[in-house]
């Protein structure tokens, strides 16, 4: 009986994180800005939110507020670094909601 449970919240946690990513990205902006802040880490180019405004044309608070929905939802990391703030891709997060998703494909 133990282990029925052990695997039932196991399926919790991803049906929860499939919903926080997703509701992350429900938004063309964010993975606009997404796709923009993996290609530029790829490149090792840092990425702050001057760089961003620059790219999409949105205002800075626009661009601050989709950024932080994506921090909020660990797709992104963010470094400080003198009064910058600089963007990364959180790779680990991105692996588990795909992972996820695969599973739920299968079932």
């Amino acid at each position: 009986m133990r282990l029925r449970k052990e695997i039932d919240e196991m399926q919790e946690k991803e049906i929860l994180l499939v919903a926080q990513i997703s509701d992350a990205l429900a938004h063309p902006a964010r993975i606009k800005i997404f796709r923009y802040i993996m290609q530029c880490n790829k490149q090792r180019k840092q990425v702050c939110n001057k760089d961003l405004v620059e790219e999409f044309g949105y205002a800075q608070a626009t661009i601050s507020q989709h950024v932080k929905k994506l921090i909020d939802a660990d797709l992104l990391q963010v470094m400080k670094k003198d009064r910058f703030s600089y963007y990364y891709v959180h790779l680990g997060t991105l692996q588990n909601y795909l992972d996820a998703t695969r599973k739920f494909e299968n079932m």
